[in-house]
């Protein structure tokens, strides 16, 4: 038996996610029957991380198994030919039997996109905001998240972790006309803890919390004291980093 580690992107505006669920069409479904239907058997997948409905990724991984020695060229031009116009598979890497998509993952990188106007082509792939938000206000708050590592405030209640605790390598906003941009990269992520930031840093760019409210937040650990969540169209994972090691 030979893994694979599969490199896709997907659009997640028409998908409930990333996760199979009963009654709901979901990315890992979908991609689950194209490579059934290439191989020829029913093939299950374990993606690097899940997705909630109408988020993107612009790079994620997948792993699968398989008796074939498999040719990437040939595997990807059929994947791809199979697989609906919201998907696109990039690579195929043969990896070593224990290699996991998830649990293997060193650090992920999350982009979050608004835009400042009204812009008919960004509707379901950005946040638009309406105001001017102070962007050095909400680099100052972003630059508080790298002294904590609990960050329980910004997850979902019902979520079933043994712990809160991520360590954040990076968060910053950047400016580009009337785009804004959001990135930050870490080893681990909670459910809906990007989103989370991304209104609660918003709120501190309207003028309607201050970088300390910001601070006193993450310390009360409590998702009631964080803002609402920024809406998902404009989350996209955009990078998985792995160790070499893992790599045939």
């Amino acid at each position: 038996m030979k893994r694979y580690f599969l490199e896709l992107a997907y659009k997640g505006s028409d998908f409930h996610g990333w996760q199979i669920q009963a009654n709901a069409y979901s990315v890992q479904e979908e991609i689950e029957k194209a490579i059934s239907l290439v191989l020829g058997k029913a093939t299950p997948i374990v993606g690097s991380g899940r997705t909630d409905t109408g988020v993107h990724a612009s790079q994620t991984f997948a792993h699968f198994d398989t008796e074939a020695e498999l040719d990437k060229s040939s595997f990807l031009k059929k994947i791809n030919g199979i697989v609906g116009k919201d998907i696109a598979f990039y690579d195929l890497l043969p990896v070593k039997s224990d290699a996991h998509a998830r649990f293997n993952a060193l650090e992920r990188e999350y982009l979050y996109r608004c835009t400042l106007r009204k812009n008919p082509f960004e509707n379901d792939r950005s946040w638009q905001i309406f105001g001017n938000p102070e962007v050095h206000l909400m680099n100052k708050a972003a630059e508080i998240l790298m002294e904590y590592e609990d960050f329980q405030c910004f997850s979902k209640v019902k979520t079933s972790v043994n712990n809160f605790r991520c360590e954040i390598k990076q968060a910053f906003w950047e400016q580009n006309g009337a785009e804004l941009l959001f990135h930050i990269t870490a080893n681990r992520f909670l459910r809906g803890m990007v989103r989370a930031i991304v209104g609660t840093l918003m709120e501190v760019g309207l003028g309607k919390i201050t970088p300390e409210d910001f601070r006193s937040i993450i310390e009360s650990k409590n998702r009631k004291k964080a803002k609402s969540s920024a809406p998902a169209q404009g989350l996209f994972l955009c990078r998985v980093n792995y160790p070499d090691k893992i790599f045939i």
